[in-house]
């Protein structure tokens, strides 16, 4: 059985996806900038989480499989 998003749904991942992109695009900018080692540490681990939040987002808007 194949299952689908609503519209809204689907419109809020959207957003919330285009936020994350956001978000890992100014992280991974100011690591660069960034003399701070501590500071340039939080920054790395922030552009990991948000590249594993990303690809959880993009499964919900390609995976319509049942789950069990």
């Amino acid at each position: 059985m194949t299952k689908y998003l609503g519209l809204h749904e689907t419109l809020d991942l959207h957003e919330l996806l285009s936020f994350k992109n956001l978000c890992l695009t100014k992280a991974t900018t100011m690591s660069v900038l960034a003399q701070d080692e501590e500071l340039k540490a939080i920054l790395s681990g922030d552009v990991t989480t948000g590249t594993q939040h990303i690809q959880q987002l993009q499964q919900f808007l390609t995976d319509r499989r049942e789950k069990q």
